[in-house]
């Protein structure tokens, strides 16, 4: 049987290339989407500037399992205790805040966001001294060389630092250069003391140096013990964690991602590995027929098939490990690139998404063998040569309820988004796999739905194709399963490309239009040094042609309802501004009261946390810092826009740099054009501040909450792509089987025109039958979807992207089918026969 295996290989290349790619991709898309799952459960990064310290001491950044969104920090007491742990023999602490560096009153420009700290630190980053002397005083400052270049300073020179919002002058005291090859931020270095001042009095993390031959696992045990639940102890390459504060929000996205992706991908890969064989299997009819007939066992010829796909499963996958690891890397490019994740985060592809890439690769090869080379070695040789000239045998139980299973769960997963599922980040997660599992139903009744539908377009196509329409009816009528297996990689491409794009596209649309509508402010102040100082805002009032000017913050945090923990957007505003800048209307209780120590929310959220105005809400803000609000004010409830408001003045000091970084200004009655130049003016006179159009801040929320399209687009277009492959696997392992019957109707008197025109409405029929089922699958992600988002049945975006989906498969249909028969036919039409 290994022999013949072999044999069978080496003269039927056509089919098994055809097979061994969709193995080869479908391994190497599996085990990129395993990789970037990996990536996101470990959210590992390797420390650069705390590279020193094979112990990090920092905040917990995470609440009750949520990831928190700001930077924890500690209480500087923890510093003298870390210290005193047994085998440690120092421990420093270390501050971090937003210092820019002027030249001529603008911010220095480069790639790199620069930060203050102290010179204690520095002994555990890269940085050694150049130049000068240490800081000592608290006008004195150490800039990293590159800094120093670009400002042009020098030991002894007097620099101008934008920091906490306002402009300082500080002397040089000397220049710092990087040793090794890491590569972090640009930083400044003030003495301890000050620093301590200007990062509000605690501290981010302590770098712990553990004494001379002391076990690292064994200190870190040690001072875990110390801090308890104050802090979090960080070792080997969690340890970069500490110089990223936020980051771990962004795990659960990336974990999000890879498993609705993942999942899908997973699926995709096994019904195209399993078609493809399956192909391969049935074209093979005859084969296996006749091997029947001259005495083999059905259980010789499952061993051969097996043999086959055994040799082809493990040369895929072996093949596609490398591939794999790249394609991984190339997800993850994309996520930091889009901002998704920091481009500081390890990319990790351990064995096991290897491991799961070969597995499912194997099993849905073994899967296919099984199902489909079944009926090949069971059937008597007389039934199976008459099965191999029709070719229409294709129902079973099996195959049946298998279909039922995958096609309820498609609408049981439409139903739970319409129904169950709430407006929010995991909506995606029901109504992107509905279509999925919908199109791989529809898929496996491919057979008799496509014989139902060749039967309701006779009419039309005999009406207006003449005899190729004839032909191809005919063919299409007694080889159903044939067409079958070119109509089901179609409907998966399109059901999953239209689903998935249009679900995007309501989502962008959605997130656009209500953040347009409730963000009423003419114009955006934006600062690029750190935040704005309490002083910038009253200067933007009083500017001629201000009605009302707003301080603005954004946050996430955590209410502590009855029910548990709800994940909530904070914005910080200014109570003298907010009415004017933000469409909330006060249906209890006045705005004009959010000052100090208060909130306000909408009415629908107030009745869900059970509270009441003079009520107190308990809130966990983005640095894990525990309030009792007095709730002031209730507003109408916007499903789209649902956040908590606080007072600015409340919210900033709990953010990473702890200053509002935007201001909200409204127009007056005078024009446009005065106002605009005005605040420009005022912009010029702040360093580091950018003025643009209220729309622009809509726009990059927008993208905030849509930082994900990117990635998005990338992984539908790698399913897309794969999606593809496999149609034309499948319709030119198809055409190429044909060549013989091409060559039969060109000796029976057809001529090359006619036989291409047959196949050019047998396209249009594959086309047709796969847009309509492709259609119906795509409906189960975007109608759901769309009514929950919009609350309309249709969904956003233009009709183009549906036009180009199914312009783009019937390119497809056709170049698979027209350009390999119209090779074909360039050979004899005798020759074409015999080689059959």
């Amino acid at each position: 049987m290994w022999r013949l295996a072999l044999r069978t290989l080496k003269f039927r290349r056509t089919s098994f290339v055809a097979t061994f790619l969709a193995m080869f991709l479908g391994a190497a898309i599996v085990i990129g989407c395993g990789g970037l799952m990996e990536t996101g459960v470990r959210m590992a990064a390797d420390p650069l500037r705390l590279d020193g310290a094979p112990v990090v001491v920092t905040g917990e950044q995470t609440y009750d399992g949520a990831a928190l969104t700001e930077r924890h920090r500690i209480d500087p007491k923890l510093v003298g205790e870390v210290a005193r742990a047994d085998g440690v023999r120092d421990a420093v602490g270390d501050v971090s805040f937003p210092a820019t560096v002027l030249k001529d009153g603008k911010a220095l420009t480069g790639e790199d966001t620069s930060y203050g700290h102290g010179w204690a630190g520095a002994r555990l980053t890269p940085y050694t001294l150049a130049a000068g002397a240490s800081p000592v005083a608290g006008g004195e400052v150490v800039l990293d060389s590159g800094l120093a270049e670009r400002a042009g300073a020098a030991p002894g020179s007097v620099v101008e630092i934008a920091v906490n919002g306002e402009t300082r002058r500080f002397t040089v005291s000397g220049v710092a250069g990087q040793r090794g090859d890491s590569n972090p931020d640009a930083a400044l270095f003030f003495s301890d003391e000050q620093a301590r001042t200007l990062a509000g009095g605690r501290i981010d993390s302590i770098g712990v140096l553990p004494e001379n031959g002391a076990d690292t696992a064994a200190v870190a045990a040690t001072v875990r013990s110390v801090v308890g639940d104050r802090a979090e102890v960080l070792t080997g390459e969690r340890r970069g964690l500490a110089e990223l504060p936020g980051t771990l929000s962004s795990q659960r996205t990336v974990v999000i991602l890879a498993a609705i992706f993942g999942s899908s991908v997973v699926l995709i890969v096994m019904f195209g590995v399993a078609s493809t064989l399956g192909l391969s299997l049935q074209q093979r009819t005859r084969e296996m027929a006749l091997l029947r007939a001259v005495g083999s066992t059905p259980q010789q010829l499952r061993r051969m098939i097996l043999i086959e796909t055994a040799v082809l499963s493990v040369a895929s996958v072996l093949l596609a490990l490398y591939p794999g690891y790249l394609l991984g890397r190339l997800l993850f490019g994309v996520l930091t690139s889009s901002g998704v994740v920091s481009s500081a985060i390890v990319y990790h592809a351990g064995w096991m998404p290897m491991a799961v890439g070969a597995v499912v690769t194997v099993l849905a090869a073994a899967g296919a063998t099984r199902f489909a080379g079944r009926r090949a070695a069971r059937t008597e040789p007389v039934a199976a040569l008459a099965e191999s000239a029709a070719g229409t045998r294709w129902f079973s139980v099996p195959r049946l309820l298998i279909a039922l299973f995958f096609l309820a769960n498609g609408i049981g997963l439409a139903v739970a988004t319409a129904t169950v599922m709430e407006d929010g980040p995991t909506l995606a997660s029901t109504a992107g796999p509905a279509s999925v599992l919908f199109c791989i139903g529809l898929a496996l009744l491919a057979p008799g739905i496509t014989k139902a539908m060749v039967a309701l377009l006779r009419l039309p196509v005999r009406a207006f194709s003449g005899i190729p329409g004839m032909l191809a009816l005919r063919n299409a009528t007694t080889a159903n399963v044939r067409m079958a297996g070119a109509v089901a990689p179609i409907v998966l491409l399109i059901g999953i490309a239209t689903g998935t794009l249009y679900m995007q596209a309501t989502e962008d649309h959605v997130s656009q239009s209500s953040y347009d509508q409730n963000v009423l402010a003419d114009y955006v102040l934006d600062s690029t040094t750190g935040g704005f100082a309490p002083a910038v805002v009253d200067k933007v009032r009083a500017t001629p042609g201000v009605a009302a000017a707003s301080e603005f913050v954004t946050s996430r945090g955590f209410v502590d309802a009855p029910d548990g923990r709800a994940d909530t957007e904070l914005r910080g505003v200014s109570a003298e501004g907010v009415r004017q800048s933000l469409d909330l209307r006060p249906v209890a209780g006045s705005l004009s009261g959010l000052r100090g120590d208060t909130v306000a929310l909408s009415d629908k959220k107030a009745e869900e946390y059970g509270v009441g105005v003079g009520d107190r809400l308990p809130l966990r803000l983005g640095d894990g810092t525990a309030v009792r609000p007095t709730v002031v004010a209730l507003y109408a409830d916007n499903p789209k826009q649902q956040y908590v408001t606080l007072p600015a003045a409340t919210l900033a000091p709990h953010t990473s740099d702890g200053l509002p970084h935007q201001i909200l200004v409204r127009s007056g009655e005078d024009g446009p054009a005065e106002l605009r130049e005005a605040l420009a003016g005022l912009a010029a006179s702040v360093p580091g501040t950018e003025l643009d159009d209220g729309d622009s801040l809509a726009g990059r929320n927008n993208q905030i909450q849509q930082i994900l399209v990117a990635a998005n687009y990338t992984i539908v277009a790698m399913i897309v792509g794969y999606a593809a492959i496999t149609v034309v696997n499948t319709l030119v392992a198809v055409t190429r089987k044909r060549r013989a019957e091409f060559g039969l109707q060109q000796l029976t008197g057809a001529t090359r025109r006619q036989v291409l025109g047959m196949l050019t409405v047998e396209g249009v029929l594959i086309g047709v039958i796969a847009t309509v089922l492709g259609t119906i699958a795509a409906a189960t992600t975007i109608v759901p979807y769309s009514m929950v988002k919009s609350d309309s049945y249709l969904p956003s975006g233009s009709i183009g992207i549906y036009l180009a989906i199914v312009g783009g498969s019937l390119v497809l249909v056709f170049g698979a089918t027209l350009l390999p028969s119209w090779r074909g036919m360039r050979t004899p039409a005798v020759d074409s026969v015999k080689a059959a």
